[in-house]
């Protein structure tokens, strides 16, 4: 079979990735075996692969490949998510581009574009995982505006109405007036801004006295419906029960007292504006004032605004502020830090507005939602999150579910009248019907009754995500339901912990009474080498396309984890991605090494080659053990190293070493084998990481049938391992660099012998001295008790080793090495004494600390009486 001198990564990618599609190996139906369940955080369905879907997918399909080959029953569902906002967004502008407004079609027709776009563009990004390698159900793709999943959404918002826990009601909300829909709080994001704040004056009603209130919106005067002072305020007695005029308004409001006035703040009167502050608001609501809402919908100023009316709030700022200096009422301007509001998805400033919205109440379903993280039945990877998810359910706020968008599933809130409770919630028409006759006593029809505008939002579809992809709402006792759920791991991001992870959990408690999965993975945020988030706008994402096309699947995916320990930021870097590209032409060269030596049954065995197989052994059930404890702790990235290191350290660099045949000469059967069976093993580790690479060795090492494919083969068996096998070995390796360093130090060149005579102070065996002799050259090694006079050494430990220095040794410069070595030695010597006599560092440094030091001060003396020795040895 001919093996191509270069890996070919392009070329492997499709062909194993088709055949794994063709073979059916990523299906899973319900049997016998004990289910291992994944289903996918949702991505937006007209969104494209960026480097955070990298990450997240690649630690899932690490997953779910070693489930597979652990024996479970390894299901991935794969699917994308509607995305109302972002969608419709997108849609909008597109039919901006055509000349189209939204606002001149009918929702039906616009419904049609929204498909006609999702169709054309929706599904990209669960192409491009493929690429990736992900080993999705892809017969299971489920998309959130499927008719089966708005049905059981509809059905949750029916049965949950029902239970009286949604209702509807006036609220101040965050407005987007980009999207022009509400949004919630948690998708508000609050950022510092350098703004001004504004110190105005209102003239006293009957009065030539004036108050200066300080405000940071003076657009917002006009819907000013009160000054509130704090009662005990001495400063302002005097204004108790007064009214004052609105600048430009001209309108008389009240002058109204209550605690919440901080009086440190501006001037200690403030300005209440219910309709476009929740704080005002509620002082609003306590004192029965009016709401005056001069904004419209896309936050330029209504009828209320005057003569501002229809043009943009910040427009009317700089207006507003040239309009007040003009009449006197502007006192001052100073610079001012605060908070303000945007929204996630479109960036737009949030603008606070009361309107009549649809609620989830939230108290009673987060009870056993919190409970399930603290108790730990759902398990946090890594744990530090846990007090933050505490802090969000225990203040916990009703959510709003209502969007004011066309895309999405529609409210099933059917109205029959003007009032306020005039509608019934219904499935379909027909049943609207006989709801609105049995409520009113009237013959209700079709006509009589108009659907509620609104959506839901998105996330009131991908909280039931795992139980409906598997139609647990509809049908909450098919076979399916009950076999896949609850879910093994969830692997999201720790920015939509509530968002979406806490809302999955409320939902499984509601409609199955138990967790939606077992573990929960958040992964960190990709950065750039300068820390700062990836992002199309800063231009600092590498295409991931382009980065697997450069450096192949295999070679990115080990790139993402090389340095993604859960939790934490990854500060990624296109080296890595070079890293794990060298990393496949190593395997790749390996494997091309071993297939390309000449077997012969007529040798026998060497010892050397004995040895190196039962070190090996040892040590794979040692590696196996540690990548148990690394997969089981969700330590993804150690369990990566871990796996590097073994083949590229202990395979590669040593076991290889051990076993390949002098020069030109074959190697015996009984070792060869032994070493594709070890290649084998070490495919099968790897293919998590790296399925492509691992697939074609595995492949091209001997015929497989389609029942013996490396991603449906076992995993490998752990073993009681020889542990003393592998510190022995330990050992034996610094021995063999410490005769590497004197050939180097010394220019003997390694095709030259030498002799090696040993005391044996640790009592080590000798079990590994053919492999000291093979890999070091050594034509003779002998055991001795007194230290040898005129020999190069050095120590392991407490044993001395000693080489007869040969006649290309230059004795003077190898005394003049050996001094510099030993001032060095003794000046270390020297600080590692002044550390340890000091008492205070020894007080108070912890144990371990002060035990290192101790360490380092023996290891010093040690060495310094080695060099000693051998110079005494030369200088003899």
């Amino acid at each position: 079979m001919s093996i191509p001198t270069k890996y070919n990564s392009e070329k492997v990618e499709d062909k194993w990735y088709n055949y794994w599609m063709e073979n059916k190996y990523f299906h899973s139906v319900p049997d016998e075996r004990e289910s291992y369940t994944i289903v996918i955080p949702p991505p937006n369905v007209t969104g494209v692969l960026h480097m955070g879907h990298m990450l997240n997918n690649t630690i899932q399909d690490v997953l779910i490949r070693r489930a597979r080959m652990k024996g479970f029953n390894a299901c991935w569902v794969p699917g994308t998510d509607h995305a109302s906002i972002a969608t419709e967004a997108k849609v909008v502008a597109k039919l901006k581009e055509e000349g189209i407004a939204k606002a001149d079609l009918s929702r039906d027709e616009f419904l049609d574009h929204a498909w006609e776009w999702t169709h054309k563009h929706g599904g990209i990004i669960l192409e491009q995982l493929k690429k990736l390698g992900a080993s999705c159900d892809w017969d299971r793709t489920k998309f959130t505006m499927d008719d089966d999943m708005s049905e059981s959404v509809i059905k949750v918002f029916i049965d949950l109405h029902k239970k009286g826990l949604i209702y509807r009601g006036y609220r101040m909300v965050n407005w987007d007036p980009e999207a022009k829909t509400t949004v919630s709080d948690e998708e508000v994001i609050h950022i510092e801004k350098n703004g001004k704040l504004y110190y105005l004056r209102y003239q006293i009603e009957n009065s030539d006295d004036f108050i200066t209130i300080a405000t940071t919106r003076p657009e917002t005067i006009l819907g000013d419906t009160a000054i509130c002072i704090n009662p005990n305020d001495e400063r302002f007695t005097h204004l108790k029960g007064k009214k004052i005029i609105v600048p430009i308004a001209n309108r008389v409001i009240p002058i109204i007292e209550d605690e919440y006035v901080d009086m440190e703040f501006g001037t200690g009167c403030l300005k209440i504006t219910p309709a476009h502050d929740p704080n005002d608001k509620e002082i609003g609501d306590k004192h029965q004032l009016e709401v005056i809402d001069i904004f419209n919908d896309d936050a330029t100023l209504n009828s209320y605004g005057l003569h501002f009316q229809g043009k943009d709030r910040f427009v009317v700022r700089k207006e507003i502020v040239k309009e007040l200096d003009g009449l006197g009422n502007l006192v001052k301007v100073e610079d001012y830090q605060n908070k303000i509001g945007t929204s996630e998805r479109t960036g737009a400033i949030i603008e606070p507005k009361v309107s009549i919205q649809w609620f989830l109440k939230m108290n009673d379903l987060a009870e056993p939602a919190l409970k399930a993280i603290m108790e730990d039945e759902v398990n946090l990877v890594p744990q530090k999150f846990k007090n933050t998810y505490r802090h969000w359910m225990e203040n916990v706020r009703d959510w709003n579910i209502s969007r004011q968008l066309w895309w999405g599933q529609r409210i099933p809130a059917f109205f029959y009248g003007d009032g306020h409770n005039d509608f019934v919630i219904a499935e379909t028409i027909e049943e609207a019907i006989l709801l609105a006759k049995e409520k009113t006593g009237k013959n209700i029809t079709e006509k009589d009754l108009k659907q509620d505008e609104d959506t839901l939002d998105t996330w009131f579809s991908s909280w039931l995500w795992p139980i409906s992809v598997f139609d647990g709402i509809r049908n909450p006792e098919n076979e399916e339901i009950n076999y896949y759920y609850p879910t093994r791991d969830l692997v999201t991001a720790p920015e939509i912990l509530f968002f979406w992870v806490a809302r999955m959990i409320i939902a499984g408690y509601e409609y199955r009474d138990e967790k939606p999965f077992d573990n929960v993975y958040l992964t960190g945020i990709v950065r750039d080498k300068q820390g700062r988030k990836m992002s199309k706008s800063l231009g600092n994402s590498p295409d991931p396309i382009s980065l697997m096309k450069k450096y192949g699947a295999d070679g990115v995916r080990v790139g993402m984890l090389l340095t993604s320990p859960a939790g934490n930021d990854l500060p990624f870097d296109e080296d890595l991605c070079e890293q794990g590209r060298n990393f496949s032409n190593k395997i790749w060269n390996a494997f091309r090494l071993v297939k390309g030596w000449e077997v012969s049954d007529k040798i026998e065995q060497p010892e050397s080659a004995k040895q190196a197989v039962k070190w090996f052994d040892s040590k794979l059930d040692k590696v196996l053990q540690d990548l148990e404890k690394s997969y089981k702790g969700y330590r993804i990235s150690e369990a990566l190293m871990t796996t590097y290191k073994f083949i590229w350290d202990d395979f590669s660099s040593w076991y290889l070493e051990m076993v390949k045949p002098a020069y030109q000469s074959p190697i015996d059967t009984k070792t060869y084998n032994q070493t594709v069976d070890n290649f084998e093993i070490i495919v099968k580790i790897l293919h998590p990481f790296m399925p492509f690479i691992s697939e074609e060795i595995w492949q091209l090492m001997r015929e497989r049938t389609t029942d013996e494919a490396l991603i449906i083969s076992p995993w490998p068996v752990i073993k009681k391992p020889e542990g003393s096998l592998v510190k022995e070995f330990d050992f034996a390796t610094n021995v063999i660099s410490g005769i590497r360093t004197i050939r180097k130090e010394n220019n003997i060149a390694n095709k030259d012998s030498v002799e090696l005579f040993v005391i044996n102070n640790e009592k080590i065996k000798t079990d590994f001295d053919v492999i000291i002799s093979k890999l070091g050259n050594i034509s003779k090694l002998e055991y001795v008790n007194e230290k040898q006079e005129g020999a190069l050494s050095f120590r392991v430990k407490s044993n001395e080793y000693f080489i007869p220095m040969g006649e290309n040794i230059n004795v003077e410069e190898e005394i003049k090495k050996l001094e510099e070595e030993l001032k060095y030695a003794e000046g270390f010597l020297k600080s590692v004494q002044n550390k340890l006599s000091n008492e205070r560092f020894v007080n108070n440094a912890p144990e371990q600390v002060v035990t290192n030091e101790k360490k380092k001060l023996a290891d010093a003396e040690a060495k310094i009486t080695t060099i000693n020795e051998s110079l005494k040895g030369m200088k003899d």
